[in-house]
């Protein structure tokens, strides 16, 4: 798994990309990115699939704060990313992943 930050200069803005790996979504038909970011919506942000197999999408984000989220799949599983910046316990008892801008 991958996150990549590119910060803009004519705004307080990055641009955050997010990539889950094929073997990752043990085949999945689809894989969405869900977060703080769009209110923790399960269909919202669709991540496009790439010819390797991976999954990946960019999300705009504001600077100067901390955003949890996690990825899921079709299928109902749901998968952290281990490039995220840090951790943080849900009110389900396991971690969402935390990326910080």
């Amino acid at each position: 798994m991958a996150l990549s930050k590119k910060y803009l200069k004519s705004k307080p803005m990055c641009k955050v990309g997010f990539s889950v790996p094929a073997e990752a979504v043990q085949g999945a038909k689809k894989v969405f990115l869900v977060g703080e970011f769009n209110d923790w919506s399960e269909t919202a942000r669709p991540m496009r699939k790439q010819k390797d197999g991976s999954y990946s999408i960019t999300q705009d984000l504001a600077v100067g704060r901390q955003y949890q989220f996690r990825y899921l799949t079709d299928a109902g599983q749901w998968i952290n990313d281990d490039a995220a910046d840090d951790y943080a316990v849900n009110d389900f008892g396991a971690d969402n992943s935390v990326v910080e801008v």
